[in-house]
């Protein structure tokens, strides 16, 4: 049996159970806390995990959010103050895998059972900048690209802190969530996401969302 190619932990499991109120937003299930104990998680997400804007969030190639720990830690140095697991509105939070610096299409599993697929990057909104009341707040964490990533659930089950995380596998194409929000990823990757067929059940409608946008402002730079 071959060697992981990565492996980390996750450090908490995190789920919104109440919504909190945002000025000049409305009700969010963006304040999530870590849960004791396993969790179910499903195509749907995490069991119990509140979704008031399902138009922007949710959805099976959306269904879980993670975030790194590295990233977190970095942050929370800059703004000088604590970040606990759940600020970001992340389901998990991991640590010793490259969470934005994963292969789109990269599959992981979770503790003894769960498989995800990390599919898109997250996109800074007005909702993140208010619950993070911090002078350009979307600027900034956009000029960073520190998104983290979301995760499609192919197989599901129960999860919880301590579980380890490790890496299945990871396309060929190359093509990484932070490329996907900064622009950078190479021709020769995104026609692999777009065309190669090896991919298709991989690279999900979010995901080819995402490329079809940055092959459009590709070419428009190219003009």
């Amino acid at each position: 049996m071959s060697a992981p190619l990565a492996q980390g932990t996750v450090l908490a499991v995190c789920a919104a159970h109440a919504p909190v109120h945002l000025e000049r937003i409305g009700d969010s299930g963006i304040a999530k806390s870590p849960i004791t104990g396993p969790v179910t998680v499903s195509a749907e997400g995490v069991d119990g995990d509140l979704i008031c804007d399902t138009k922007h969030h949710g959805g099976v190639d959306q269904a879980v959010y993670a975030y790194s720990e590295t990233e977190a830690s970095r942050w929370a140095g800059d703004l000088d103050r604590d970040l606990p697991a759940g600020w970001f509105g992340e389901n998990l939070r991991i640590d010793g895998i490259e969470v934005t610096d994963a292969i789109v299409g990269e599959r992981w599993r979770i503790g003894d059972t769960v498989e995800v697929e990390c599919t898109i990057p997250r996109t800074p909104c007005r909702t993140f900048a208010q619950w993070a009341e911090e002078t350009r707040w979307v600027a900034r964490f956009a000029e960073r690209a520190d998104t983290g990533a979301y995760l499609r659930v192919v197989v599901g089950g129960q999860i919880q802190a301590g579980d380890a995380v490790t890496v299945l596998s990871r396309p060929e194409h190359g093509v990484r969530v932070r490329s996907l929000f900064v622009g950078d990823a190479p021709d020769s990757g995104l026609e692999v996401l777009t065309t190669d067929s090896r991919y298709e059940g991989k690279v999900h409608r979010e995901a080819s969302r995402w490329v079809r946008k940055r092959v459009r402002e590709s070419e428009r730079a190219q003009s």
